[in-house]
């Protein structure tokens, strides 16, 4: 993969969990002291929520964990295809409706599942939504998407620099 700089979380309404993994990336990375190298970004394939804040459910559970969770959805449109280097999908319906875009198999190989960089997640493993559940369900997500995008940091940090250490 070429060096990373632009990235893009993509989930159904970008209300749940790639507002979320836009929000742990950035404070994670700035953590690290890498938050300067990235701009982050999140979409989701249905615009049904477009201008909305992010689910307040979420918010809640990331408030617990002290980290700062806001912004507003957006639909993800063809040209963010070609705008970020890389784009990290929730599941399979994301994969699906990005295929429907017809992007080139460059662009197409830009587009990653979060989970494959989940210690204990894998290829094409989702992240599931936990909209129509209880607040255990979006613990738990909040769990998924924090291990990933520690591990996307990680990747990161190893493949962007390669060579330049």
């Amino acid at each position: 993969m070429a060096p990373v700089s632009n990235i893009c979380f993509v989930c159904l309404g970008n209300i749940v969990r790639s507002p979320l993994a836009e929000s742990l990336f950035k404070y994670h990375a700035d953590r690290r002291g890498v938050g300067h190298q990235y701009q982050v970004d999140s979409a989701g394939m249905a615009d049904w929520h477009a201008g909305e804040p992010p689910d307040l459910r979420m918010r809640r559970v990331a408030a617990q964990h002290g980290v700062p969770h806001d912004g507003r959805a957006r639909g993800f449109r063809k040209a963010d295809l070609e705008r970020f280097d890389l784009i990290l999908i929730m599941d399979e319906d994301n994969y699906d409706d990005i295929r429907y875009l017809e992007p080139s198999e460059e662009q197409l190989g830009k587009v990653h599942f979060l989970r494959e960089y989940d210690p204990e997640g894998g290829p094409r493993q989702e992240v599931p939504d936990p909209y129509y559940g209880g607040i255990e369900g979006f613990e738990m997500v909040y769990e998924v998407i924090d291990r990933s995008v520690q591990g996307l940091l990680d990747y990161l940090d190893k493949n962007n620099h390669r060579g330049n250490r």
